[in-house]
């Protein structure tokens, strides 16, 4: 796949704007800091990001002793150069952010994966669509379309519709044309509306969260492709932390943050969805995301390949 060179210099800006307004780190003393950073985008336009992990927060200010500082940031990007930077003690990332943070050096351990429905594996699938009216039916007809990704860090809003088309002989450079818009819902609401002739988003974002927010109706799109499953969006540590400290946080993101524990032990109540509107988390390693890594293979992204 060619360089995109705008794709670089894009990220690069948005992350030197967004570290300009991060604290002092502190994951480089080892956690002996009494604040912890956890940062994390959301995956649609949101204003109550921080509402939506103050049950996680408060069960890890409950389990470490520690004041839990909360960074919404604007992009994967970002996220990636405040690891590297120290500034980000915990952080939320996707499948395939996590992976460009550790292949660029990032000293940082998945150790959690988003849950969307309690017994299910952490994982999820990325869905291809287009509008209800539209002749598309498969992913070989997204050749010369006006094509909606998400962001060029995201794993089921880029890597694995890029792998996709690839696979279909379409070089996601060259024989489409391509739109960065920013979110899941901005890529799903952008085909409903005629924007993208069609697009690619998280299967949670087309089939569940815009559709109860009552910003999509039944029908107005089309799933005509699916990814294989996708492992979970990861919280990953920083490896700078005490070891200790980090295993309790492991332990405790592995093992409690999720709907019921926390609403049985009142940190949240009612429907309690967390984060991206998930059921929890378990537990996850390294390991974890070789799938995201064989995409990458597949794509031969430029991005999978930085060090």
């Amino acid at each position: 796949m060619s360089p995109t060179p705008w794709r670089a210099v894009g990220l690069a800006a948005i992350a030197t704007v967004t570290l300009a307004g991060c604290g002092e780190s502190a994951a480089n003393d080892s956690g002996d800091s009494d604040t912890l950073v956890f940062a994390s985008i959301p995956s649609e336009e949101s204003t109550s990001l921080q509402e939506a992990f103050q049950p996680v927060i408060d069960l890890l200010e409950e389990e470490t002793g520690k004041t839990i500082e909360f960074q919404q940031a604007t992009d994967y990007a970002a996220i990636i150069e405040g690891q590297r930077a120290g500034k980000i003690d915990i952080a939320q990332y996707g499948p395939f952010s996590y992976v460009l943070a550790r292949n660029s050096g990032v000293k940082t351990t998945a150790v959690a994966a988003q849950v969307q429905q309690k017994g299910e594996e952490p994982g999820y699938q990325s869905y291809g669509v287009t509008a209800a009216g539209s002749p598309v039916q498969d992913l070989g007809d997204f050749r010369g379309k006006k094509t909606c990704f998400v962001d060029p860090g995201s794993t089921s809003g880029y890597l694995y519709p890029s792998a996709g088309l690839i696979e279909e002989g379409i070089d996601p450079d060259s024989d489409i044309t391509p739109v960065m818009s920013g979110g899941h819902d901005a890529s799903v609401l952008a085909v409903a509306s005629g924007q993208c002739d069609v697009g690619f988003a998280t299967d949670n974002m087309v089939e569940k969260q815009l559709i109860q927010k009552g910003q999509l109706k039944q029908g107005d799109v089309r799933t005509v492709w699916k990814s294989d499953v996708i492992a979970g969006s990861p919280i990953a540590l920083s490896d700078d932390l005490a070891p200790e400290l980090r295993e309790r946080i492991a332990t405790a993101l592995g093992e409690r943050a999720n709907v019921d524990y926390l609403r049985a032990n009142g940190f949240c109540e009612g429907d309690c969805r967390l984060g991206d509107s998930v059921w929890g988390f378990g537990a996850v390693d390294d390991a974890f995301y070789d799938g995201v890594r064989r995409v990458c293979d597949v794509t031969k992204d430029e991005q999978c390949t930085t060090s």
